[in-house]
């Protein structure tokens, strides 16, 4: 791996190429609030695109999900969007949402449908006074305010959806309803999203579909993740961490080696956009995105140390 393939991307003096974007999700205790402030004081100097926060299962995390952005935002030089789903609400409850995301100065949202309230496993039925899916909920946003709106996109199709083409035909139906990026669910083979990023093509679907990257945290954890979610786990993948388990130094080294591994073949067949999917951790994220040639920008040095310290305080 020589230092050329990832520094080349990036110009002495000018703007790198490479964008990145960070996802965390809104913490549900007082540690793991310390523990996402932390990854944010840490990536933030990065001066990613923009970083986003998820949204539970049924609109479970609404207020903390609110919450975070709104101190991203009080805090942070960041650009935050903010995830979205229609399922459980009506449509009045989701326009009041995205009223009060426009009311605190969020600009980005991103339109998903979301998991049933049970979660993965069971069977998604629309709320009967609620947006009917992405692509509804995309056009009720664009209705409502001037937002940038990312949705999802997935390689390996959606647990639900019957087929690849039924897939994609779902993808074009957000586009179509104003949505201007697609995020991947994570992929550990390239090949799956070439291939996904052709039939898109295809289909005249031109915006950006940005890969999905999950640097493996845990394999077991990240393996039972893949289950729900329909993203398979290669056996390369399973070799690698095997005999592990009781050795999380090693496991983050190879971590690292992997995703790094990933991320620089698809640099090198054109890839420039990236998006992390953090797990509220920064070590992992922060090594790679150090390999893709990116540095500390100092402004959000700063920015990121005031919120970290807010929140020790």
């Amino acid at each position: 791996m020589s230092a050329s393939r990832a520094s080349r991307f990036v110009a002495a003096g000018a703007p790198p190429r490479i964008r990145v974007s960070f996802e965390f999700f809104p913490p549900k205790t007082a540690e793991m609030e310390q523990t996402l402030w932390e990854a944010i004081g840490r990536l933030a100097p990065l001066a990613p695109n923009f970083v986003s926060v998820t949204y539970g299962a049924g609109g479970s995390t609404r207020e903390r999900t609110h919450a975070t952005v709104k101190r991203i935002l009080a805090e942070t030089l960041l650009t935050p969007a903010a995830h979205l789903t229609c399922v459980a609400a009506t449509r009045a409850e989701i326009d009041a949402v995205i009223g009060a995301y426009g009311q605190a100065g969020v600009r980005h949202i991103v339109a998903l449908r979301g998991d049933p309230p049970g979660g993965a496993g069971e069977r998604y039925a629309p709320h009967p006074g609620g947006y009917h899916n992405a692509a509804d909920l995309v056009a009720g946003i664009k209705r409502m305010a001037d937002m940038e709106v990312s949705v999802s996109a997935y390689p390996e199709k959606h647990p639900d959806s019957p087929s690849v083409a039924a897939d994609i035909d779902m993808l074009k139906a957000k586009v179509d309803a104003g949505a201007t990026r697609a995020i991947t669910q994570f992929f550990f083979e390239n090949d799956l999203y070439f291939r996904y990023l052709d039939r898109v093509r295809a289909r005249s679907i031109d915006v950006p579909v940005v890969p999905g990257i999950l640097p493996v945290q845990n394999f077991k954890t990240t393996k039972n993740f893949a289950a729900r979610c329909g993203a398979s786990m290669p056996a390369w993948l399973a070799e690698r961490f095997d005999g592990l388990d009781d050795d999380p130094a090693t496991r983050k080294l190879i971590a690292v080696a992997v995703a790094a591994e990933q991320v620089l073949d698809l640099l090198d067949h054109g890839v420039t956009d990236f998006h992390f999917y953090t797990m509220n951790r920064a070590d992992l994220v922060y090594a790679i995105c150090h390999l893709l040639g990116l540095r500390p920008a100092q402004d959000q040095n700063q920015s990121a140390r005031v919120g970290v310290e807010k929140e020790r305080a």
